[in-house]
């Protein structure tokens, strides 16, 4: 198949590029070119689409599959329509789930009522809203110009390798150094979508025909197992979160989402809409959802090579994160305490060593392979070093006729 991706070059575009041209399909990429390069095995045309005639090198051209991941531009999406619409027989437009009107109500689908079309933005125009509301607006124009013959997903929180917003990616990050994370509240729900899954399902749609309106979602969890199963993939061990309630992140001027000082996806009540929706529609037309440890593992490879400690658009500075850890009384957390003295036969377990790592891998008192060790796990072995040294005590004491302590059962 012949395929045409507007843009190409940075995260789902670039995606959807590479996906298409691992299954054999023939990708040309039309873009500046200045944000990145395609992915090995597109061709680049170098278009301008700020250019009412930016296309001409698209001239005369024709492609089986059109995608068009136009940002915030009517002008854009209307001059690609122009260009290759009537020709094209599957055309994918990547809208947006803030192309909906209520943004409170879980669960609802893309019958929801929808934002007015922006065709002009004019100044002073709520950020949210002029994109939404842009959205739709090409939404109208594709269904105008095409029919049937479109696809038109609305994706939600779009996460994975390549992603350079930080939301997913500050908890990816921080969670990968361990110690002790302040977290917000847990109950709330939360979506997110692998860019990787995103664009394994744009081109299957050009490749089955699929088209009609779809939110680009995965099924909802809450922000609680979410975070539990990026530590699951990428904490290093101790890793330690310490729950923050509502109130005291809101005295501690910690903002909600995004931005300087904020907690990444946590969402006030009254959007908890735009992170429930019902992904059951977009799964029943072939949207798969990969394991959650396999996109964190994928975002932390970005982070890495952007740079953990680079300036970021959204998280906690490390001065607000050691407040409220303070506040928590969690940064200045005594150790725990040391385990009780050894008396009769247990303290031989500290001077058989070589016998009781015979069994258990390990010398027992080892501080190195204490701390390689999970805790319930470096329990386990010095009980049963402590039941090694009870067998050798009474192979020497009872022949001698002294008795061995036991310790009362509780």
């Amino acid at each position: 198949m012949k395929m045409l991706i507007l843009g190409g070059t940075l995260f789902l575009s670039r995606e959807v590029a590479a996906t298409a041209v691992h299954r054999g399909h023939d990708v040309t990429c039309a873009a500046r070119g200045t944000s990145g390069t395609v992915p090995a095995g597109a061709a680049l045309v170098p278009v301008d689409r700020d250019d009412p005639g930016g296309l001409r090198e698209l001239a005369g051209e024709r492609f089986d599959s059109v995608v068009d991941v136009a940002t915030m531009s009517l002008p854009w999406v209307a001059r690609a329509l122009a260009a290759f619409g009537a020709g094209t027989a599957h055309w994918t437009f990547v809208s947006s789930i803030n192309v909906y009107t209520d943004t409170e109500t879980p669960g609802r689908s893309t019958d929801a009522d929808l934002l007015a079309p922006l065709e002009v933005v004019e100044p002073g125009t709520d950020p949210v809203t002029a994109y939404g509301g842009t959205k739709v607006a090409c939404e109208d124009a594709v269904r105008a110009a095409l029919g049937d013959r479109a696809f038109l997903v609305r994706p939600g929180l779009i996460t994975g390798p390549g992603d350079v917003k930080d939301r997913f990616g500050y908890w990816v990050n921080r969670i990968s150094r361990g110690g002790r994370i302040p977290v917000p509240p847990r109950e709330q729900p939360i979506q997110h979508i692998d860019v990787r899954d995103l664009a394994d399902w744009i081109v299957l749609a050009a490749e089955t025909g699929l088209t009609g309106t779809f939110d680009g979602i995965a099924p909802v969890t809450d922000l609680g197992s979410l975070l539990d199963g990026i530590a699951a993939a990428v904490a290093p061990p101790g890793t330690d979160f310490v729950p923050v309630d509502a109130a005291a992140l809101d005295a501690a001027g910690v903002a909600r989402w995004a931005g300087p000082d904020s907690f990444p996806l946590w969402a006030p009540a009254t959007h908890h809409g735009f992170v429930s929706r019902d992904a059951a529609p977009s799964l029943a037309a072939g949207l798969r959802i990969r394991p959650l440890g396999d996109t964190a593992r994928a975002a932390l490879e970005t982070e890495r090579a952007l740079g953990f400690d680079r300036p970021r658009e959204a998280g906690l500075s490390t001065a607000t994160e050691a407040a409220l850890l303070r506040r928590r009384g969690a940064g200045n957390a005594p150790p725990p305490p040391p385990p009780p003295p050894l008396t009769g036969p247990d303290h031989l377990s500290l001077i058989l060593p070589f016998q009781v790592s015979a069994v258990v891998g390990r010398c027992p008192v080892s501080g190195e392979a204490a701390e390689q060790r999970p805790p319930e796990q470096a329990d386990h072995r010095r009980v049963l070093s402590v039941l090694l040294a009870r067998t050798a005590f009474s192979l020497v004491a009872e022949p001698l006729g002294k008795k061995i302590p036991q310790r009362e059962e509780r």
